[in-house]
């Protein structure tokens, strides 16, 4: 799809074709080049030394194919990048060079001398962004050692989605985060895999001996602000806390310590962590809570906060926390199970939770808590399930009185672990919990609960087992929703990875999705109007044939999250999305979950156009402020499927400020000797400001006048004239002077009987260099020399 006005922003270019005979068959259209257009904003014309140029290039794709596109920009002599300027379009990668041919992906922290982008999937149209449909997932054991926890999803700007993981109840220099591909089953690029855990920021792997350990129940919470940085409980060898991995950068992002180990009763380790009017909350083996404001990355006053639990001297936490009615409950097992609510109104338990509450017998053990909901999905207070010689799922309400447990839950035999669930709206709108269980008979298994109707869910079996995962032995841990493909991913103590299909419990899931964000002024960074309207999206390099149309959906949201009304999917995979208004809607996120009839083969991406004209590079440079740089100029450079091409140079002229102007001096002298042959270029004179008394009485007297003009600089003159008021001979030019440059005038007067001196005065007038057209003249001042007769001593 070609859809663009280019208007004055690109040059039309027309060729002339000679006549010649017409072949018996016709040779193919030649095929364009792409082609760049250089600019240059900020400064006006010429610019000021010092002045910023922002350096524009748009980028015409003619390509007829995809492939990799690269465009080069060299920063020119006589200016200097600006850090953090380089601006590349959505789905380009920038990257700086300090020498003009080794190019990194980081920005250095000075020096640099050249720019470029690069698309690995360039054309044929540069008004578009893809991400790629993820294929349903097939089981494949991770890098874990066995204890890797719940997924954590993480989609590329290119459509890859990624799961990670931390394994669980590791020590602090054991490697425990790794990252896997999901649509290929391969390790992340940028093994080797797993990483160790830093408190210091920085890419993983880099940082030397890790010195973070992982808790037994890990709960994580993105940021808001930042979805890609994860919060996650960490304990240092003196502190508990939280730390803060960055996926989008497979980087540490921090670490910050929220109680020192050790003391009475005993802090050993930290669970968690919830989220809650932007505040995290945990709580400690010494059963105190702890909280952290991510706004600040900063711990929250008075906190740690009073025990809500009772101590429990062992290594973990063993239990977990959850949110309902804005109210924070967590588990605990220790001598004896309890669940404990904790009131972030008042920093207290909650009102009715004077103590915490046992939710099975001595000796069991629980590792989740989860929330209730009635039948309206409403929060209405937690359950926590436990693991022993007799299983137990025990639930209360937020004032602390009983509530009835999940069916499902309470029918699970002795020895069955349960660790907390993933909690989604099916396409009813019925709210479903999906609870990762194993032991006890299971080595594997989902056991799924409608809130909706208080019972399980429907059309699943109960319990929900994984025989095309390794066999069913996946030892479930936690499971991560997908919204674009709708599936769920799940992991376990046995370190597979699979696909689950919510509403049909089937493994793998045979479902895709993708997700594409498309704000079209991105694309753009000279400040102008350049996009018509949005077109389409569309399923490229799938069969149509294979997705169910049916039961698959499409939805488009806007900048502030509000659904916007589209079509729905066309017979071949489109999506019409002129009825859009980008003025309305200047970013819209385009999600679909395909539901398709195979999973064999499948592959693709989901493509989001809109009409407008060549996308934009740009970079901002200072320009010097030595005189002598009197212009500046920048060309670019560029290679795609179409060949090598390069853009119009624009060479900025620089103006002399004040700093700059030239200093002109005249000196106007007169040969004080009667011989005429030391009175000329290269004579000895002497020359003097005036001659002797007595100088024009004689017959014929000539004076001979000596003109310097000296450029002190610091820049040049051009257009230079000598002006002389008494004698037309010595007005002299166009002449040039550089700076610290001189040059001499010769030129006489003849007198014949002067009784009266002769005065004579010259000055030049000149244009310093660089200055724009149409400057008036600069003048110096006035310089005079005297040829004296006897009427000087009057």
């Amino acid at each position: 799809m070609r859809r663009r006005t280019l208007g004055a922003f690109l040059p039309l270019v027309l060729v002339a074709a000679t006549a010649v005979p017409a072949p018996a068959v016709a040779d193919p259209a030649p095929t364009a080049v792409s082609a760049l257009t250089k600019s240059v904003q900020g400064t006006g014309s010429p610019a000021d030394h010092g002045a910023t140029a922002n350096w524009v290039v748009g980028y015409e794709d003619h390509a007829t194919t995809t492939g990799a596109a690269t465009i080069t920009d060299a920063v020119g002599a006589g200016q200097a990048f600006q850090p953090g300027s380089l601006h590349v379009p959505p789905g380009w990668t920038p990257e700086w060079s300090t020498d003009g041919s080794t190019f990194t992906g980081t920005e250095p922290a000075s020096g640099v001398t050249a720019v470029r982008a690069t698309n690995p999937a360039a054309g044929p149209d540069a008004t578009q962004l893809s991400g790629a449909l993820t294929p349903p997932v097939q089981a494949v054991t991770t890098a874990t050692g066995g204890d890797g926890f719940t997924p954590l999803l993480h989609r590329t700007p290119a459509g890859v989605l990624q799961a990670w993981n931390i394994f669980h109840h590791l020590g602090t220099t054991s490697p425990k985060v790794v990252c896997t591909e999901l649509a290929t089953g391969q390790r992340c690029p940028g093994g080797p895999w797993p990483k160790v855990l830093n408190t210091a920021p920085g890419p993983l792997g880099t940082l030397g001996a890790g010195d973070i350990a992982s808790t037994m129940v890990e709960q994580y919470v993105r940021d808001p602000a930042a979805p890609a940085k994860v919060y996650y409980p960490a304990v240092t060898a003196t502190s508990a806390g939280v730390g803060c991995l960055d996926l989008a950068a497979a980087a540490n992002c921090g670490y910050w310590p929220l109680a020192a180990l050790g003391g009475s009763p005993p802090v050993n380790s930290i669970g968690g962590f919830v989220e809650s009017d932007g505040n995290l909350y945990g709580v400690l083996t010494s059963g105190a809570v702890v909280c952290w404001t991510i706004a600040t990355q900063s711990a929250c006053g008075g906190q740690p906060y009073a025990p809500i639990l009772p101590s429990a001297n062992q290594p973990y936490v063993y239990g977990a926390l959850t949110l309902a009615g804005g109210k924070v409950f967590a588990s605990t097992s220790g001598s004896q199970p309890h669940l404990g609510c904790f009131d972030p109104a008042t920093a207290a338990p909650c009102a009715g939770w004077a103590t915490a509450r046992p939710t099975g017998p001595a000796g069991n053990v629980t590792y989740n808590a989860y929330t209730a909901y009635d039948t309206s999905g409403a929060p209405v207070g937690a359950c926590s399930s436990t693991a022993g010689g007799t299983n137990t799922t025990t639930c209360y309400a937020l004032d602390g009185s009983a509530l009835a447990a999940p069916p499902g839950m309470a029918a699970l035999p002795p020895g069955v672990i349960t660790f907390s669930p993933e909690v989604i709206t099916d396409p009813t709108g019925h709210l479903r919990s999906y609870l990762p269980i194993w032991s006890g008979g299971y080595p594997g298994a989902t056991v799924c609960h409608d809130w909706a109707t208080a019972a399980p869910c429907a059309g699943l079996p109960n319990p929900i087992t994984h025989p095309a995962a390794a066999g069913g032995n996946t030892r479930d841990y936690g499971y991560a929703y997908d919204p674009p493909s709708g599936c769920l991913i799940g992991l376990g103590d046995a370190g597979v990875l699979f696909s689950m299909d919510p509403a049909t419990g089937a493994t793998p899931c045979v479902r895709s999705g993708g997700q594409v964000t498309l704000k079209p002024g991105d694309f753009y960074c000279d400040g102008g109007s350049h996009v018509q309207g949005y077109t389409a999206a569309r399923l490229a390099g799938i069969d149509p044939a294979n997705v169910d149309f049916a039961a698959s959906r499409v939805t488009v949201v806007d900048q502030d999250g509000v659904e916007v009304p589209t079509p729905g999917f066309a017979p071949d995979g489109s999506v019409d999305l002129t009825g859009v208004s980008v003025a309305a809607h200047p970013s819209i996120t385009v999600t679909t979950t395909l539901v398709l009839h195979s999973a064999a083969g499948f592959g693709g991406s989901l493509v989001v156009d809109y009409a407008g004209d060549a996308p934009q590079l740009c970079f901002r440079t200072t320009i010097a402020t030595d005189c002598a740089v009197t212009s500046v100029a920048n060309t670019a450079t560029g290679t795609d499927s179409t060949g090598s091409f390069t853009s119009n140079t624009v060479t900025l002229p620089v103006a002399p400020g004040a700093a700059c102007t030239p200093k002109v001096k005249v000196d106007k002298e007169i040969c004080a000797s009667s011989s005429a042959a030391k009175c000329g270029p290269g004579g000895a004179g002497p020359w003097a400001k005036q001659a002797g008394v007595g100088f024009l009485g004689l017959l014929n007297a000539t004076a001979y006048w000596r003109i310097t003009v000296t450029n002190e600089g610091p820049v040049g003159i051009t257009s230079a004239h000598v002006v002389d008021s008494v004698e037309p001979s010595c007005q002299t030019g166009p002449f040039t002077l550089g700076a610290g440059e001189s040059k001499q005038v010769f030129c006489s007067t003849y007198a014949l009987l002067s009784l009266f001196p002769i005065t004579n005065q010259a000055k030049v007038k000149y244009v310093p260099v660089n200055v724009p057209a149409g400057t008036p003249y600069s003048y110096s001042a006035w310089s005079s020399a005297k040829a004296c007769s006897l009427l000087c001593v009057l």
